[in-house]
């Protein structure tokens, strides 16, 4: 055995000025091509069922309010109704996902603001009594003091509880989730404000709903331009959110969104039959945004390379061959950089 075979010394592996490699570069693989991650266990049916509903309360409120304040009592009353629907709804899949229901009053025990689900389960829990609070005065007509201060607080809350999904999600280490962690919470808030915005169309007469069709078409745009921006972010990890279950989600959310915000700005000022089949489909569309991140998180968490690749990019950002794991040093350098 010479002095380059032993396993001791193996800087003759690396080449030198230029010199080509002694033994081939070995290309990425993992452990019996197993995952490298443990993709989350979370049913899709609940909890991005839970990111959609929410979202529709949190953008909700905020129309309400607004609304309330401009005199559209039918709009503002019809929001937050379906505000509180949401919510309902929301915290029922967020529950049925963990199991048993003391579960989320074991998230209550304390807050730790370094923690998206416990500050989520915080907002959850104030945002819905004032959403409730919001809605039982304005169908019963009484209180209306009350009513006021409540629907202020679930539209203050109401940003917060629309978005908050999208740190939490991007606070693990899924990789389409994680990598697009600056873009996300601009996704969901555009994702919400269609979701809100449609559901005004239906349920408020044309008179009422300008503001509401303005609200479409920017939300419409914002949402295709956060998700471009995620995109180009996540750049091979963004194939999670072309291909499979998740690409055809997103290309229809795409469709639908630009078709409700069309027919929102054309022809729902006119015609009932147009408002209510815009705000469907910002409806379906925000549905689509927020069940198709959600595939394309699951989708790259199961496949290693997102994971390792990236990674690797990172660490060596001028696209050489970096370090060879066989001779680098925990401190990110080669024995022979060690040496010299």
């Amino acid at each position: 055995m010479t002095g380059a075979d032993r396993p001791g010394d193996r800087r003759a592996r690396r080449s030198r000025k230029g010199e080509e490699l002694m033994v081939p570069r070995a290309e990425f693989a993992s452990y019996y091509g197993r995952p490298v991650i443990k993709a989350p266990s979370w049913s899709a049916r609940d909890i991005a069922g839970y990111f959609f509903l929410g979202g529709l309360a949190g953008a909700g409120s905020v129309l309400a309010a607004g609304a309330q304040l401009t005199g559209r009592t039918t709009l503002a009353t019809g929001m937050k109704v379906t505000s509180l629907a949401a919510v309902s709804l929301s915290a029922a899949a967020l529950v049925h996902d963990l199991g048993r229901p003391a579960r989320f009053g074991n998230m209550l025990r304390v807050i730790k603001p370094t923690s998206p689900m416990s500050v989520g389960s915080w907002l959850l829990s104030g945002y819905g009594p004032a959403a409730g609070a919001a809605a039982v005065c304005a169908v019963s007509g009484r209180l209306p003091r009350a009513g006021a201060a409540a629907t202020a607080a679930a539209a203050a809350l109401g940003p917060a509880v629309a978005t908050y999904t999208a740190v939490l999600a991007a606070d693990t280490a899924v990789p389409a989730w994680h990598g697009a962690h600056r873009e996300l919470p601009y996704l969901f808030a555009a994702s919400a404000t269609a979701a809100a915005s449609g559901t005004a169309l239906v349920l408020a007469p044309p008179r009422e709903t300008a503001p509401v069709r303005c609200a479409a078409v920017l939300a419409a745009a914002a949402d295709a331009a956060a998700m471009r921006a995620a995109k180009r972010r996540l750049g091979m990890v963004a194939e999670t959110y072309r291909e499979g279950r998740a690409g055809r989600l997103l290309r229809g959310a795409e469709l639908l969104l630009g078709a409700g915000a069309v027919t929102a700005a054309l022809g729902a000022h006119r015609s009932r039959t147009a408002a209510v089949a815009a705000g469907l489909a910002l409806l379906a569309g925000s549905a689509c945004t927020r069940f198709g991140v959600f595939a394309a998180g699951i989708a790259s968490a199961q496949d290693p390379a997102y994971t390792v690749v990236p990674q690797r990019a990172a660490m060596n950002p001028s696209g050489g061959p970096g370090p060879d794991p066989a001779t680098a040093r925990p401190d990110g350098r080669t024995e022979q950089q060690a040496s010299d």
